[in-house]
Order: C-alpha cells, then structure tokens, then sequence
C-alpha cells in the first residue's frame, strides 16, 4: 500500500502546498500501522521529525471517509502552551475540508467550549486537568461528546510515565470510555521512550487492544555539543578553543564547537568584570544567534535572566533575552513564545521544562543547558528543540561549581554536575538509554482523586458500585478491596464522604468543599500561590511575598513590592534594579541508578571525550584523580578522618533514600551511627565508632535478614508524599511510601555486593 496515495485527497493537497517532495520514514510507518490494524500505535521518532503529522494524516483521512457522530478525535497534552502550538497547526490542516478543532484548558475562549458541547465534532484539544473537569461537570453530556470516538493521542507520552499525573490520565481515558460507550484506539506521541515494550503496554492498559510500535529507518542525527566548566566566582578567564572535534557511532554524529562559533571575541567578554563567568559565556555565544538556555528550576531562570539583562545593560546593548517558566502570567508565556517564533529575531529565551516539550518557537540554533539536568530524556528533548529544518541539533553544557573552601570536606570537591552530565550523553551515546516508564506504585493519593471525583460525577453509589468504578481501573490493580474498604470508612469518618439512609454514598461537605476548587482537578501538588501584578499587567505568581518595600524577582527582572493583599493573595509592585532571588516552592529530583553507575563509570574510566572543552577537561582530570587517591574505585566507604565517613553508594533516588533509612533504623545502633547527612542522591556523610570491615560486615548481615520495607519507616512516621497523601489513612500512606516510594530491593542489592 502506498501510504500517500491511501490519504484523503485534502491531505494530499496540504502536502503538495507545503512543498514535501517525499513522505518520511515515520509518516510512512505511522500510516501503515494506522490504516492496517486496529491495533494501537505507539510512534517513537526524534524531535522535529514530523510524528504529528505522521499520526494525524491517517486519522483525519479515516475520519474524512466516515465522519464521526461525536467528536472523532480526542488529543491529550501536558501543556497548554503545546495545545495552542499545535491547534494553529491542526486548524491549517482541516479548515479546507470543514472539520471543527477545538481547544479546552483554562485560557481558552468560552465561546469556543460551548460551540463544542452544542455541535460535538472533530478534534478536541485537552490537558489531564481540563478532562478531569469535563468528566465532572459535564459527566451527562460523555457520551453525547464522545460516543463515536475514534481515536485517543497522548502528545509527549514520556512525561505521562512515570508519575500519577500519567496515571491520572489513563484513568480518565478508562472513565470516559466506559460513560461515552466508545471503544477508540491510544496514539501515543514521544522522541524519548525508554522501554518502548513497556511504554506499549501501559499506553494499551484498560483497552482491549494490543499496541503496535512501528519500525522504520530514522536516519542518522547530527548533534554538536560541547560541555564546559566554570567555577562561580567574580573573575572572567579568558577561554581557549581547540578545532573541531568528531565522534561517530551507530546513530549519530557529534561535533564539539570549536574557533568557527566562538563569536564574540575574549575582549569583549572581560570587559563585563565581575560577572558570574558562566554567565558571561553564555552571553558572549549567544549573541547574534537565537537561543534557548534551559536551567532546572524557576529560581535560577530567574536569576539567570536578571544576569543576562544586566550584561546587556553593562554592555550598552538593548536587551535581547526572554523569559518562560510555569510562575509567569498566561501573557508573559505567549508573548516571549510569539517573539521568538520570528526566524529573524535574534533574542534569546530562559526557560525551565516549560519549553522543553513540542512547543514552536521557530527556528532556534543553540542551546545551552546550566547544569545537569535530572534525565536523558529532559537532555534529549531539550536538545531536540534546536536542530530543526535539517540543520544539527546543537546543546551547550555549562557546568557550574563554586569555589571549593579550604574546609570543604572531600565529597565537595566533586564536580557532580560536570560528571553527571557526561553520564547522561554517553549513556545515550553508547546504549540509547532512556529512563523507563516507573512502575510498581500504589497510587492512594490518586484513589483518593478519582474516588471523590466519580461520587462528584456520578452522585449517590452503594460501595459495591463505587469499587467497581474506581478499584477497577488499571492503575490500581495493586491495591485490595481492604485497602479500599480502609480509605472509605476513613473518608466517611472526616466527612468528605457522607453515608446515605438507603446506605449509599454521596460527597460530604468537607468533601464538596475540596471537589468543587478548581486546584482539585490537579493530580500535583501546589503551594499557595500570590498573583504578582504591576499596574494592571499580571506577571505571575510567587509562593512567599515579601514584605512592603522589600524586592521580589518574577519575569526576569526585580521589583518593589508596594502592596499585598492577603485576603485575595495578591501583591502589587513597581520596576526596580538589582539582583533578588526568586522562590517558587520546592522541586523534588528523580535519577535513575543507571545514571549513577555511569558517574561511577565517568570517574574510574581513562576515556576523555571529545565534547569536553579545556577547563571540563581538566576539572575531571582532577576528580579522577581524587577518585584514585581516596580509593573510591574499590571501596564506596571512604575515611574522612577520625570516625567521619563518606558513603558513595551510586543508587538512584529512591534507592538511596531507603539506603539512607535501612542505615539508620537497621543498622544504627550496632555502627555508632551518628550525625547522617545526605546529599541526595550523590553521598551522605556520618560519624560511626565502627570500621570500615565492620561497616560492611554489618550491613551486608543485615540486608541478608527478612525485613519488609515498612520496617524502614520511623515509629509514627506519616511520610506525606503526594498531593492527597493527607486526606488518605495513616496506616496506607505508610504503606504506600514504604511499597511504592522506596526502592528496598535495588538498595539490598547494591549493600551486598559491598566488601566483597
């Protein structure tokens, strides 16, 4: 079958005026697994390789060839900023052939919401958050929107994969199915799909059908990346380059920058005195160019941005950077994506994982990064976004560290950041790692979601009937019927759930009160938020004001704070100058142990790769050599003098904070443990009257002896975890921590090698 000829002929006309001269390989897959089986697709392809199109030209021509009485397709996206980017582009699509797409998210017209409900056609744009809302407000009207729902697409499908708001998702998708009567097939969209296998089977959980993951030829990438290194401090070094450098392997080839794209000249940046040297980097080779610069947290975007106006500012250069994270104002967001889409502009944009899904923001040609990121896919996907129209994708690390203190104890004189993103490329490089899809929860915060919002939908239940609406859904085949049973005598018993004459059960009004805030049909949690205006523009929002006549940084720039309304949590502000830090609410981290077994791999290994510029180069010449010195290659337990000792365990996140635990309440006692502190997930640091031989002894004794993972709780312990956790029954909140949160078996695992 020839897939172009198969696509209806308003898809072939959209072709040919977009000037295509031939359909890709993933366009070509993607059709073949569409239009052959019934099956569901899972379309993996890299950034900017046309999966949008490849998964809707076969759906929009099926549809075409026999229109749906419902709306026919239903799109689901983490972001609203990627619904409004691809709503310009699906609209382009299907105006011709007269079918409606429509957006449904907080910022979209009302008008719009209610053409939908009157008309029920199309294509429906929506976030996890706004079905949440749908399925409880319009639960009546399920089946008449969706009765006749063909197909379901989950864009950016990795980001839906190892959380609960993922699993949110696919509970809504099982519950809208079963009150529309529908029966559609999944397409999940993604460029970095670790365990495509598993990936399949969770996107085909609660449907009858299998998933397919077509395969076709991708071509060969292209990067250039380069990784430097820099101490924080207030002088500016001048920077010497090497040539190009390349490195081939069986999918892609990389460059190092060398002289050709320095740009501005070391002059020029010496000139800009005590700045922070990273910053004054990335302002020097950003210039003249349109970029992106990724940090980790809104924090340092903002402080990042603030550094790189005032370059401009000490320079006597207009000011060429933008600003984008989840804190701003709708406004600000769209506006900086607006500027940036203009191919001719040569601004530059700070952002955190906001920009680094499939929103267009034009065509970019640099991006840095400051600091590792958390994971391979954040790495892949913030990469992907520069590289677009057949040039090379193109990623500059920055690397920071502060200044070592003649005190710092040894674990400090590591530059962990610099190590771990190594570990990141070349675990890609050498066995396309990406992180998996986590499994193994026991989501009760989310059985608490979905529970009050069913009783929200559909009103008055027996239990037996509620258990078979929510106990059922895929997500939560982990948990028993006593634990459900647990979770709604305590509901009832703190009234957000209340017991009916006939023995039925219905929202209580401590639940209502919960239900009907809109911050309820979130899965994450939030803090309480204070909206940021100056004058009538809104510029987002904080977490903790400050006092009046005190400054605050929001937008990339700071402000005095004039006034703060603590009923309607509001703070009215006026331009100012400075440097102020910002402060968005915590932001929890998540390696995976494979990144960490490669740090250690980075640190006992020879090799010096070619992306490595001069001060990387020899900042991790001088942590090998440390590495070497104290003995870490044979030995994770390293002496820091007297009975204080530094564990370098190499497990991920959740792994070492049960590490952390089994030390303490397992093993305490019989080492003289005292004073733990950890640096999550790299080290901890303590004091103990035991040896080394000792140390090892006892906790591979200890691993060895049958203990369950609640016994690394703390008597009275009630580790709140996620967004619910609250409202949930001690007993399973523990429960749920203990089974769902820590990883004891990759921890034991890791403690009995040890000594060995």
């Amino acid at each position: 079958m020839d897939v172009f000829d198969r696509y209806a002929p308003f898809i072939q006309d959209y072709i040919y005026r977009s000037g295509w001269k031939a359909l890709r390989g993933v366009q070509i897959a993607a059709g073949q697994a569409i239009f052959n089986s019934e099956d569901n697709v899972l379309l993996t392809a890299s950034t900017a390789s046309g999966k949008t199109e490849a998964a809707f030209f076969p759906m929009l021509t099926l549809l075409d060839e026999v229109p749906s009485q419902s709306v026919g397709i239903l799109y689901i996206a983490p972001l609203k900023a990627l619904i409004n980017d691809q709503f310009g582009r699906i609209s382009e699509l299907c105006k011709d052939q007269g079918i409606p797409v429509y957006r449904w998210h907080g910022d979209a017209p009302a008008s719009q919401k209610r053409k939908l409900l009157e008309h029920p056609s199309g294509i429906l744009q929506i976030t996890p958050e706004s079905l949440e809302s749908l399925m409880i407000n319009k639960y009546m009207m399920i089946p008449a929107l969706f009765g006749d729902l063909r197909f379901i697409v989950i864009d950016e499908i990795h980001s839906m994969l190892r959380g609960q708001r993922g699993m949110q998702t696919f509970c809504l998708i099982e519950r809208l199915c079963r009150q529309a009567g529908c029966d559609p097939r999944r397409i999940g969209l993604s460029a970095t799909i670790g365990a495509p296998a598993l990936a399949a089977q969770m996107l085909a959980s609660g449907s009858r059908r299998k998933t397919v993951i077509p395969r076709f030829d991708g071509g060969k990438e292209i990067w250039r990346l380069c990784m430097e290194h820099f101490y924080i401090t207030g002088a500016v070094q001048r920077e010497e380059r090497k040539g190009m450098h390349a490195l081939g392997t069986q999918a892609t080839d990389m460059h190092t920058p060398g002289n050709s794209a320095m740009g501005t000249s070391a002059p020029a940046l010496q000139s800009l005195g005590a700045v922070d040297p990273a910053i004054a980097y990335i302002y020097q080779h950003s210039q003249g160019k349109k970029c992106l610069i990724f940090t980790n947290s809104r924090e340092e975007c903002e402080a990042v941005c603030q550094q790189l106006r005032q370059c401009c500012e000490l320079q006597g250069q207009p000011d060429r950077f933008l600003i984008h994270h989840g804190n701003l104002s709708s406004s600000v967001r769209e506006s900086a994506e607006e500027d940036m889409k203009d191919d001719d502009s040569l601004q530059s944009i700070c952002a955190t994982a906001t920009l680094e899904l499939g929103v267009d923001i034009g065509k970019l040609e640099r991006a840095f990064q400051i600091d590792a990121p958390a994971t391979v896919s954040g790495f892949l996907q913030r990469m992907g976004r520069t590289g677009r129209r057949g040039d090379p994708a193109e990623m500059w690390f920055v690397m920071r560290e502060d200044m070592a203190d003649a005190r710092a104890s040894m674990p400090d004189s590591i530059p962990w950041y610099l190590i771990q993103g190594i570990a990141l490329v070349q675990l890609y490089l050498e066995e396309r790692f990406v992180e998996p899809p986590r499994t193994g929860q026991l989501p009760y915060s989310l059985l608490y979601h979905q529970t009050m919002s069913t009783l929200a939908s559909c009103g008055e239940m027996t239990p037996a009937e509620l258990a078979s609406r929510v106990l059922t859904l895929s997500c939560f085949s982990r948990i028993s019927q006593e634990d459900y049973r647990q979770l709604l005598l305590h509901l009832i018993e703190i009234d957000h759930i209340n017991k009916t004459e006939n023995g039925g059960l219905i929202l209580g009004l401590t639940g209502e009160r919960i239900v009907n805030n809109y911050k309820f049909y979130a899965v994450f949690a939030e803090s309480v938020e204070y909206t940021v205006n100056s004058g009538s523009e809104e510029l987002g929002t904080i977490v903790r004001p400050p006092a009046v006549g005190e400054k605050l940084a929001i937008a990339g720039r700071v402000w005095t704070v004039d006034q703060i309304d603590y009923k309607k949590k509001a703070v009215n502000c006026t331009l100012s100058k400075g440097n102020v830090a910002a402060y968005f609410g915590m932001v929890a981290g998540d390696l995976h142990t494979h990144i960490l077994e490669r740090m250690y791999k980075v640190l006992e290994e020879d090799a010096m790769y070619p992306y490595l510029m001069k001060n990387a180069k020899a900042r991790l010449k001088e942590a090998r050599s440390l590495f070497d010195q104290v003995g870490m290659k044979d030995h994770p337990l390293v002496s820091l003098g007297g009975n204080m000792w530094a564990l370098f365990p190499w497990l991920g996140t959740y792994a070492f904070l049960a590490l952390e635990r089994f030390l303490r309440i397992r093993c305490g006692k019989k080492l003289g443990l005292s004073g733990l502190s950890p640096r999550r997930p790299y080290y901890m640091t303590f004091s103990m009257t035991a040896g080394a031989d000792d140390f090892y002894r006892i906790v591979r004794q200890e691993a060895q002896q049958p203990f369950e993972p609640t016994d690394l709780l703390y008597p009275k312990e009630v580790p709140v975890f996620e967004k619910y956790d609250e409202y949930v029954p001690e007993e399973l909140i523990r429960k749920g921590f203990a089974y769902g949160v820590l990883d004891t078996e990759g921890m034991k695992k890791r403690v009995l090698s040890w000594g060995k």
